[in-house]
């Protein structure tokens, strides 16, 4: 759709050039930003994003064995799960599975290296998965204390994981890659932090509702199965950072990032020339 398109059939569509627009430059400035910031803000993303299992842990708990039906408790779960993204992406915290999309736009825009993007990725993965883990052990330590959770439930939410195989990992993987691309894109689009709240919980609770792996708040769920149960190895927990981390960066980067940016740049020399001013 072009812009003139845009502004005659539904003026308060964003053109999809604007949102492009939007998306390089936010991740011209997340490639631009110093280690240290960096890697706190993808700390805190990965401190921040366990609350969502760990409300999962809680609904489970408070359903019991046969105290919901099935359909109810998922949506319910599915609910939950939002809750952790909402609290990173509404407040900026830097997450790995956005900038699989939003940090490769300025790559293929030709505005930065690859040398550049590998800083970023690495240095929020990592830090991510350090914030989440730590979350994953404080939540054993402090939620079955306090009576809110039952360790079981713990089990029960990292077994999800554990017990597919690789295949199945990264193939749920990349719809999960998938959609936190179209989340971020969305959020561009957004006019309203309402609108943006809207957005962020709408599709992580489907990634929640479908149980579709996501490489960092999963990894709060199967460290705390890890935690609790002697049946749940750390090469378990190995194996699913792998294939679900491969799975969420195809996602992201072919079914988002390539095809939006070639969408928009191969829909007519309109787009590139209002990119380009």
């Amino acid at each position: 759709m072009s812009g003139e398109s845009a502004e005659t059939g539904d003026e308060e569509q964003m053109p999809t050039e604007n949102i492009l627009d939007i998306q390089i430059e936010r991740g011209l400035s997340e490639l631009r930003r110093p280690l240290t910031g960096l890697s706190l803000s993808a700390l805190s993303a990965g401190l921040d994003i366990g609350f969502g299992p760990l409300l999962m842990a809680v609904v489970l708990t408070s359903a019991g064995v046969s105290g919901t039906a099935h359909l109810p408790k998922e949506i319910l779960l599915g609910i939950a799960y939002g809750v952790g993204f909402i609290l990173v992406v509404l407040g900026r915290s830097e997450l790995f599975t956005e900038h699989t999309t939003l940090a490769v736009l300025p790559v293929l825009d030709n505005q930065a290296g690859v040398a550049r993007l590998g800083r970023l990725w690495g240095t929020v993965y990592v830090s991510n998965v350090v914030g989440a883990v730590f979350f994953a052990w404080f939540a054993v330590v402090v939620a079955p204390a306090v009576g809110v959770v039952e360790p079981s439930t713990f089990v029960e939410l990292a077994t999800t994981y554990t017990e597919q195989s690789p295949a199945a990992l990264v193939g749920a993987g990349i719809m999960a890659g998938w959609l936190m691309g179209l989340l971020s894109w969305l959020v561009a689009a957004a006019d309203s932090t309402l609108s943006r709240m809207a957005v962020v919980w709408l599709i992580t609770a489907a990634i929640g509702f479908a149980h579709l792996p996501h490489c960092i708040a999963g990894t709060v769920e199967v460290v705390a199965g890890v935690v609790v149960s002697p049946g749940i190895g750390v090469a378990d927990y190995a194996e699913f950072l792998a294939f679900s981390t491969v799975g969420n960066i195809i996602g992201g980067v072919v079914f988002v990032a390539l095809l939006k940016y070639g969408h928009v740049v191969r829909s007519g020399p309109s787009h590139t020339e209002v990119r380009r001013e």
